[in-house]
């Protein structure tokens, strides 16, 4: 039931969002990496014990059925944000074909390190590739998957890893401010900052409980780990805080993906103007889906 529901949707996604058997690479291409995401993606937050098979007692406790059902009602795959929505997977595998210059579907750190114009600190690249508390799956040392890219940028699993936070993991974020002409941000002021988003059940400490209950858990990780976002979440544009408020229902991982989404279609669309035919497709151009 799983399979043939997957398929049959996908399928009639990409016909939906234009790809035409005239590009008949891209399509296949484009299908079968889609259909590998939405698959992690429920393997990731429906099969808890990580053992590959899910049990009946995953399905029922689990919103899988609830989306297979969404997906077969609803005729834009998009509006299907969980699991699977084509602009989620459109984002996801963007960002890795970015950042695996070879395209050999493996990255390293050094390419990680350019993820978002380098916006992640060293420190949170060497604990990814730490490896803990999950291997990754291209079992090649010091090279991570699609899939491991995948989990590595999932709230749960660096949740895991922020259990060890503390000022050393900050002190590059404010090194970072420095070199950049910018304010710095004591770790105090930061800290305040951080308790009153998580407001944990004790104010001694931060638990992972604390911060997979929280909504702004995502926030707290961009003051320690990125520096573009925590700047741009300090003066954030009031129009989208309301916009914010009046759909609670949408993730900030949603709205980024939506926008972002935009963002890449219209450089796609440049590009194919620039090539002077929409239908002629350059490989040194465009990612291959």
């Amino acid at each position: 039931m799983i399979s043939s529901l997957l398929c049959l949707r996908l399928t009639e996604t990409y016909y939906a969002v234009g790809w035409t058997l005239d590009r008949e690479f891209q399509f296949y291409f484009g299908y079968f990496q889609h259909t590998e995401t939405v698959i992690y993606r429920i393997f990731y937050y429906i099969n808890r014990s990580g053992n590959g098979r899910l049990t009946l007692r995953e399905l029922k406790r689990g919103n899988l059925i609830a989306a297979m059902q969404h997906a077969d009602e609803e005729e834009d795959i998009n509006k299907v944000l969980r699991y699977f929505s084509y602009e989620h997977f459109y984002v996801i595998y963007c960002k890795f074909w970015e950042l695996d210059t070879d395209h050999d579907f493996l990255i390293d750190k050094e390419n990680l390190i350019r993820y978002g114009n380098h916006a992640l600190t060293y420190r949170i690249v060497d604990r990814i590739f730490s490896q803990v508390p999950r291997k990754f799956t291209s079992k090649i040392e010091g090279k991570m998957g699609y899939e491991d890219l995948f989990t590595s940028c999932c709230q749960r699993r660096i949740s895991h890893q922020s259990l060890v936070l503390n000022i050393v993991l900050y002190e590059e974020q404010l090194h970072r401010m420095e070199c950049m002409a910018q304010e710095p941000v004591l770790f105090e002021d930061i800290l305040c900052q951080i308790v009153d988003m998580i407001a944990p059940e004790r104010e001694e400490y931060i638990t992972l409980r604390d911060l997979k209950g929280c909504k702004l858990s995502g926030n707290v990780f961009n003051i320690l780990f990125n520096l573009n976002k925590f700047m741009a979440f300090e003066t954030r544009d009031p129009f989208l805080i309301r916009q914010e408020r009046e759909d609670p229902t949408l993730t900030e991982w949603d709205r980024f993906a939506h926008r972002e989404y935009i963002r890449l279609s219209m450089e796609e669309d440049g590009e194919d103007v620039s090539n002077g035919s929409a239908e002629v497709w350059d490989e040194s151009l465009e990612a291959p889906f």
